[in-house]
């Protein structure tokens, strides 16, 4: 009989996107920094792999 393989280990997820390679930034707007919302953009740590950095 063949041996069955072994999956390969998953890398580790990034911790700053928690593996989803994406991040959430507040935006402000105007002189008085007003908070409007938020937006993604893709993680800096990981540059959006998700699997965290060596």
């Amino acid at each position: 009989m063949a041996r069955t393989k072994t999956p390969e280990p998953k890398p580790a997820a990034c911790e700053v996107c928690k593996g989803t390679g994406e991040v959430s930034r507040t935006v402000q707007v105007g002189r008085k920094r007003r908070t409007v919302g938020k937006q993604t953009g893709f993680c800096l740590n990981c540059l959006g792999s998700g699997q965290a950095p060596e």
